[in-house]
């Protein structure tokens, strides 16, 4: 008892470990992932174990050697998972069908959207031309009402265009 006291306190190195699983360092690291133990490292930066942990992988390291017994495949278990993957398949190809039909019945009516808005983009192309068709006009005008000069009492008097103008 006084001796396990004593023991639980006290770190040992990787190569008493070593000496003590009789193992190399590939298998301790095997052990120690297997036991869930993360060797610590001191103020020097040396790794270390504590003898419960040591215990531990001896532990790991004698069911090691145990057979595990086989996973049970049994014949009943094999068609309660057949009937939960044709269950899920059966929800998928459903849930595919729906939202093709909801987006189906959503894009139905976007046919005659993009013919309406084709049709007004041409509009507004015609109208646009015609716009700049009527500043020209405007501007054409413009000039020739320039030409007149007022004469007095309401008249005008067109001004004749020289050549070099």
């Amino acid at each position: 008892m006084i001796l396990e006291q004593e023991l639980k306190g006290k770190t040992l190195s990787p190569q008493e470990v070593r000496s003590i699983l009789k193992a190399d360092n590939k298998e301790i690291v095997e052990l120690c992932k297997k036991a869930s133990i993360l060797p610590r490292k001191n103020s020097k930066g040396q790794t270390y174990f504590s003898y419960e942990e040591v215990k531990n992988l001896r532990k790991v390291q004698a069911m090691k050697g145990a057979v595990m017994p086989p996973v049970n495949t049994s014949n009943k278990q094999a068609p309660a998972i057949i009937n939960i993957l044709n269950s899920i398949k059966n929800m998928e190809n459903t849930l595919s069908n729906k939202l093709s039909k909801v987006i189906d019945e959503k894009l139905e009516g976007m046919d005659e959207v993009v013919v309406e808005l084709i049709r007004c983009k041409t509009d507004n192309e015609t109208l646009r031309q015609k716009i700049i068709e009527l500043n020209k006009e405007i501007y054409q005008l413009k000039n020739e009402l320039n030409t007149f000069k007022p004469v007095g009492l309401g008249f005008y008097k067109k001004k004749e265009k020289h050549i070099w103008e």
